[in-house]
């Protein structure tokens, strides 16, 4: 029989390429999302296969998943900042309550687990490159802290689960990814970056643009999480490419890929922005036998010819999501 896998977060960037993945590897997918952040669009494609279902809950509230489940992949969260500064407490509960919820889940059906953390839980780091076994510096109280620490927390109760009832977790860290899906005004650099292109807008860096970023394309990061999942290591692994750059290095890239001449504008740097992001993937490299394939030039050609095939209305669409109505509590 064929093993399942539930996924959160599925109709996300991240999320829809792992439904993706796993049905191609032959398992039945169970696609979660509540399409705050998320769009249904990415899922389209797979509306009549027989081996995906879509299930409309946010994992914040009670989960009941009827018959056996093998696997989770718990990538419900929103990632971006424009996300998750407007919506905090919502941030903050999918990965506490959520990831609760679906830990008990996970421990009821006998079912591996994996979560999904971020490179932000370094926050602005003072070790670099950085390792899995870098505490961090992290401001709890600042406005980046609704996310970063709701990912430390997400660690925190994935190893407490682990060690106390025996569940078998596994968690990755993520850093800077790119590829299609992605929602083009979701204040990312990378999409930020290409839509200001494609509208003829100069490009905006916030700080001097010395600041760094490491960008992993889409399929290796896929490949990294399936490895990591069916593989024996139980801590964090740092999945992500270590090819770094500077901001303004990179606006010059991207200027360079969309043939515009578009002037680069700087503003303020926000509060606790990380000013060095940089994968030691050692631990992947050694514990996975995992390594990036795409190189940046051509991880980038790919997604330019993607955010190419959007219509008119999606590039100059601000935001296609209305938060307010989730802003309960």
């Amino acid at each position: 029989m064929k093993k399942r896998v539930l996924i959160t977060g599925a109709a996300g960037f991240l999320g829809s390429h792992l439904c993706d993945r796993f049905i191609k590897d032959g398992f039945i997918v169970f696609g979660m999302d509540n399409l705050i952040t998320g769009k249904l669009q990415n899922l389209e494609h797979l509306n009549n296969n027989k081996c995906f279902e879509f299930i409309n809950h946010d994992v914040s509230e009670y989960i009941s998943f009827e018959g056996e489940l093998d696997y989770i992949l718990h990538f419900a969260s929103p990632a971006s900042p424009i996300d998750y500064l407007k919506i905090p407490i919502q941030t903050l509960k999918v990965s506490s309550l959520g990831t609760h919820n679906l830990l008990g889940l996970a421990k009821a059906k006998g079912a591996r687990i994996l979560v999904a953390s971020t490179s932000e839980v370094y926050g602005d780091p003072l070790v670099h490159p950085q390792q899995e076994s870098y505490f961090g510096n992290v401001n709890p109280i600042g406005p980046r802290g609704v996310y970063d620490e709701a990912k430390r927390f997400q660690e925190s109760i994935t190893m407490a689960y682990h060690r106390f009832h025996g569940l078998e977790t596994r968690i990755v860290r993520i850093f800077n990814t790119y590829g299609s899906r992605m929602r083009l005004n979701d204040g990312r650099v990378l999409p930020a970056f290409i839509g200001q292109a494609l509208r003829g807008e100069d490009l905006t860096i916030f700080g001097d643009g010395s600041q760094t970023r490491s960008f992993c394309y889409v399929d290796d990061l896929v490949n990294g999480i399936v490895k990591l999942l069916f593989s024996n290591e139980v801590e964090p692994v740092n999945i992500g490419n270590p090819d770094e750059i500077t901001i303004a290095e990179f606006a010059n890239e991207i200027i360079k890929l969309t043939n515009t001449n578009q002037k680069v504008i700087y503003k303020p740097l926000p509060e606790n922005d990380p000013l060095q992001r940089q994968p030691d993937i050692t631990k992947a490299k050694d514990v996975l036998g995992w390594i990036p394939k795409v190189s940046r030039s051509e991880g980038l050609k790919r997604t330019y010819n993607y955010f190419l095939s959007l219509t008119e209305d999606e590039l100059y669409k601000k935001d296609h999501n209305d938060f307010k109505k989730y802003i309960k509590n």
